[in-house]
């Protein structure tokens, strides 16, 4: 992924602009899931260690928030 300006990109996707503010990580190691947490703004990193069954919710959850703003989640 690269930052130039405000703008991030990734091989292959659309450029998403504006001020990042936090990116995440879905991390899968052996059989555990860690999320990973940047703060740009602050420069510090979190992780969470994420149940499987709350990861297989993830459409879900990204289609409720979808559907609660008006102009959809961005694609990327």
């Amino acid at each position: 992924m690269t930052e130039e300006e405000g703008t991030l990109t990734e091989a292959g996707q659309q450029a998403v602009t504006g001020t990042p503010l936090y990116s995440a990580e879905l991390v899968q190691e052996g059989g555990t899931y860690k999320l990973v947490v940047t703060d740009r703004l602050h420069h510090t990193v979190q992780t969470a260690y994420v149940p499987r069954r709350v990861v297989e919710q993830l459409p879900t959850f990204l289609a409720k928030l979808k559907s609660l703003h008006p102009g959809g989640l961005r694609q990327r």
